[in-house]
């Protein structure tokens, strides 16, 4: 059974830096799974950025937008794994709920995530999640703006609750919300 952390914090707190080095101070090979679709030049430039950094300390990337248990799957040889971020895995289930004109509710991200902590449990190691906390703002202004910010809100609590770490981090600087030792 893998040892889940789960790393959370406003945009720009620090959290995939933070998520890296977590990795990076641990043994074994690591695998990154990116949920960051190519959608414009300035995220392109983004991710080519982060690839070369990733290669600098060893860690095999796996890009993979939507199905991320699967994902996961093929992470066997691999002790560390960090999966960055939830926050736009919701964001793209609901993009392909859209084109498929069905709507995706907290049931189902619920689901969602509970089939990522089961595929989790038949892994070894340790598998760091990084994920944006988005309910500490205003009320958005627009139906689809108040869902997706409910559903990643469900989402990281089925992710607090099944993991043995919680991380916040603010303004750089992180805050142990639960820690189980491993």
């Amino acid at each position: 059974m893998a040892y889940i952390i789960l790393v959370t914090g406003g945009s720009r707190s620090g959290k995939s830096r933070y998520a890296a080095k977590t990795g990076e101070a641990l043994d074994g090979p690591r695998a990154f799974v990116a949920t960051c679709p190519l959608i414009d030049e300035e995220m392109d430039e983004r991710i080519r950025k982060h690839r070369e950094e990733r290669r600098r300390f060893d860690w095999q990337t796996i890009e993979e937008p939507v199905e991320l248990a699967a994902a996961l799957r093929k992470t066997l040889g691999f002790n560390v794994r960090i999966v960055d971020c939830l926050t736009l895995w919701v964001n793209n289930l609901m993009y392909r709920a859209e084109q498929s004109l069905i709507r995706i509710d907290e049931d189902e991200i619920s689901r969602k995530c509970e089939e990522l902590l089961t595929t989790c449990a038949d892994l070894n190691g340790t598998i760091i999640f990084v994920t944006n906390e988005v309910g500490m703002g205003v009320i958005p202004d627009n139906p689809a703006s108040r869902l997706f910010r409910d559903l990643v809100g469900r989402c990281n609590q089925t992710m607090a609750h099944g993991a043995d770490e919680v991380t916040l981090l603010a303004c750089g600087q992180p805050v142990d919300l639960k820690k189980r030792k491993p």
